[in-house]
């Protein structure tokens, strides 16, 4: 009987500290309401954080067209890039800028439900205010697209959202890896989010940042992304910076898959930007 007792007593606690751990109110800041945005910035900001390269629809041309879609496969099952167009009905459009900012940098919906993080928050939670509020405010020009968003095809237990919240408790971190605070640090740990593809991950998913940029299997199982730390890119600063502008490698080869997307958006980043992620590349320690 006692023992009894004992276990109902665990599975109590077991569940409140379930409760209390995976579950996160919304905390919209309304303090960035008073910054004046600049929306020239904001589609600068929308560039280098790619931004399109996920939301719009496979095969589009039209990079403002945000209607969602596109299938990304993981170990954890098929994750399809919502409709984050302005539309009211289908997208983001009935949002406000807090809304826009907590889903942004804690990956946390208007309704308090956790994203999955394929949407990688944890690189945008370094945003600065300046720029998050900025890629609000062209957000904002952008048009409607009438379409509902696909499901996720994940299995259960995985596809309950509430035990995102755990793994926030675990895994959510806004510490940089190379702290210097340099702009060009922003544009690759931040808006560039590169590690999210070039850094292996632990078994729940999360970065291995103790192989920070040192490539690993490729998500969708087939291959494996390339490592540019300096221990696998041997590139100069001149041919880093080039290849974010061309797509063309020492080898006179070009970027192709995904990457050939990412350089559509490197190459629209002035020079002085993308000679600060090359440098930023260069001097990474293995």
């Amino acid at each position: 009987m006692r023992a009894r007792k004992y276990i109902i007593l665990f599975a109590a606690f077991g569940a409140a500290a379930y409760v209390t751990v995976s579950h996160q109110s919304p905390s919209f800041d309304f303090t960035l309401a008073d910054m004046v945005p600049n929306s020239e910035n904001g589609e600068y900001v929308y560039t280098a954080a790619g931004c399109a390269s996920c939301h719009i629809e496979k095969g589009s041309q039209n990079k403002f067209i945000l209607a969602g879609g596109q299938a990304f496969q993981s170990p954890f099952g098929t994750f399809y890039a919502p409709n984050v167009s302005m539309s009211k009905i289908h997208g983001i459009g009935s949002w406000t800028q807090s809304q826009f900012v907590t889903a942004v940098r804690s990956g946390l919906s208007p309704e308090g439900q956790h994203y999955f993080p394929a949407f990688p928050y944890n690189s945008y939670a370094k945003m600065t205010d300046q720029d998050v509020v900025d890629l609000w405010s062209f957000w904002q020009t952008l048009p409607e697209a009438e379409k509902d968003s696909i499901t996720h095809e994940i299995t259960w237990p995985l596809s309950i959202r509430r035990n995102v919240g755990i793994w926030k408790a675990l895994f959510q971190d806004q510490n940089w890896v190379a702290d210097d605070g340099s702009r060009g640090t922003y544009l690759v740990e931040a808006l560039g989010h590169c590690a999210e593809c070039h850094t292996p991950r632990n078994y729940l998913g999360a970065l291995d940042t103790t192989k920070w940029m040192q490539g690993g299997k490729n998500p969708s199982g087939r291959g494996r992304i390339p490592g540019i730390s300096p221990g696998q890119l041997d590139w100069s600063l001149e041919e880093i910076t080039e290849y974010l502008s061309s797509g063309f490698t020492p080898d006179f080869d070009v970027a192709g898959g995904h990457m050939a997307i990412v350089v559509e958006n490197t190459s629209q980043l002035n020079q002085k930007d993308r000679i600060l992620i090359a440098q930023y590349l260069i001097n990474l320690k293995d």
